[in-house]
C-alpha cells in the first residue's frame, strides 16, 4: 500500500483510506498521489490527481473520513480536499495553515492547531471554494489544564479524537 503512510483509516462503506508524506510521495509511485483509496481487500480503486495549476500532496497534515467521504489538508498550500467515493473532488482555500485535526459535519468544519498553535480551534463554514473563519478560541481539556501536547488527532465525520496523557485516555469535541 506504499510507503510512509501518515494515516489509513476506513471509512463504513468497506473503503480504506491512505494518505501520505513526503518520503513516501518522492520516492515510491503508489504513494507519489499522496492520497489513495482501497476496497476492503486492499485492491487499489482510486488515487488523487492534483488538478492543473493546483499543488500536488507533499505532505497529509490533517485527516478526516466519513462515509464515503475523505477530507485533508496538505502541504505546500494547505487547501481543503474533499474526495468522494463517486469520483467527485472539491478543493476550497482555506485560512488554516498547517492543521492538526479535523471534524466535518454538512457545511461545517471545526479545525484544530495551525498557525503554529497547537490549542487553537478554528470553527469554520464551508462554501463552494473556501473555508470561512467564523471564530476562534482556545480548546482545553476538561479540568482546564491547557491543551499543550497531544497525540496525532483522529477525524471522524463531525467528531474530532483526542487522546490525553494515558493511551487509554481519549476526549472527544466535534461540530
Amino acid at each position: 500500500m506504499g510507503r510512509a503512510i501518515e494515516f489509513m483509516m476506513g471509512d463504513r462503506r468497506h473503503h480504506l483510506w491512505s494518505a501520505y508524506f513526503d518520503e513516501g510521495v518522492y520516492v515510491d509511485p503508489i504513494s507519489a498521489a499522496g492520497l489513495v483509496r482501497w476496497d476492503s481487500g486492499g485492491n487499489y480503486q482510486w488515487r488523487y490527481s492534483a488538478p492543473e495549476g493546483v499543488e500536488y500532496i507533499d505532505t497529509v497534515y490533517a485527516f478526516n473520513v466519513d462515509d464515503s467521504v475523505a477530507w485533508a489538508s496538505y502541504y505546500p498550500t494547505f487547501p481543503l480536499l474533499e474526495a468522494r467515493t463517486n469520483g467527485q473532488v472539491r478543493l476550497r482555500k482555506t485560512p488554516v495553515v498547517a492543521p492538526a485535526g479535523m471534524a466535518v459535519h454538512g457545511e461545517e468544519i471545526i479545525v484544530l492547531g495551525g498557525n503554529r498553535q497547537r490549542d487553537l480551534l478554528h470553527r469554520c463554514r464551508m462554501t463552494d471554494h473556501e473555508v470561512l473563519l467564523i471564530e476562534e478560541a482556545r480548546l482545553t481539556f476538561p479540568n482546564g489544564a491547557p491543551l499543550k501536547q497531544y497525540a496525532r488527532p483522529v477525524g471522524r465525520g463531525r467528531h474530532l479524537y483526542l487522546r490525553g496523557s494515558s493511551p487509554r485516555q481519549w476526549y472527544v469535541t466535534g461540530v
